[in-house]
């Protein structure tokens, strides 16, 4: 069975613009981002990762490359870990995004929405889900685990997914920035260890180190 460590970039500055990044490039850690990205790597310092897969924006990367670095590993770049295409929504400010009459829909019921010249979210799940399935298929040696850095709608569509839940209600799920989501999957099936977690935390709380 393999451990998914289910990575969200951390914190950046374009979110306070108010605005939806989407796939803009350029967007990079800010101060409290590169902190989390630094503490996910020292929380799982000691964690026997096998491989780490990150999207190709910056701030993913950026988020990976402690963790990498602590455990001498090259960073895989997977461009279908990119976040959602939001097409001609990138870029554009929430609020005024919010008083479109589409905002219901993707808020009530996603799985009928595509982004104007971008994806659906079943086409996101799909994208996904692929990539994830193509890791536990490589990577499938008891006790196997992966990190993957990408993006919070992704992560939560994934969990979404494995926990066989409907994708109209992915949005209940967490997924803060720096934080980790843990998913232990095989052939029997999938489960859901931890959701939403930042550091630190017990990794393996069953083999606490003892005082």
């Amino acid at each position: 069975m393999t451990l998914l460590l289910l990575i969200r970039h951390g914190e950046n500055d374009y979110v306070k613009t108010g605005k939806m990044a989407g796939r803009i490039p350029g967007v990079h850690l800010n101060e409290k981002g590169q902190k989390q990205a630094q503490a996910l790597g020292d929380a799982l310092k000691d964690v026997p990762i096998k491989a780490i897969y990150s999207s190709p924006l910056e701030r993913a990367m950026e988020t990976a490359s402690p963790i990498a670095e602590s455990h001498k590993l090259t960073i895989m770049q997977e461009p279908d870990l990119m976040d959602t295409n939001i097409g001609k929504w990138q870029g554009k400010s929430w609020k005024l995004l919010a008083l479109r009459k589409e905002w219901k829909i993707v808020q009530n019921a996603p799985s009928r929405f595509r982004f104007p010249d971008g994806e659906s979210f079943p086409e996101c799940q799909l994208r996904i889900v692929n990539v994830l399935e193509r890791v536990i298929q490589k990577h499938n040696k008891p006790q196997d685990i992966v990190a993957v850095v990408f993006h919070a709608d992704p992560i939560k569509l994934a969990v979404a997914h494995f926990l066989g839940m409907s994708l109209d209600h992915f949005q209940r799920l967490g997924c803060d920035t720096g934080s980790l989501t843990m998913i232990a999957a095989g052939e029997s099936g999938a489960f859901l260890p931890k959701l939403n977690q930042r550091p630190p935390f017990d990794f393996f709380p069953g083999n606490q180190k003892k005082k």
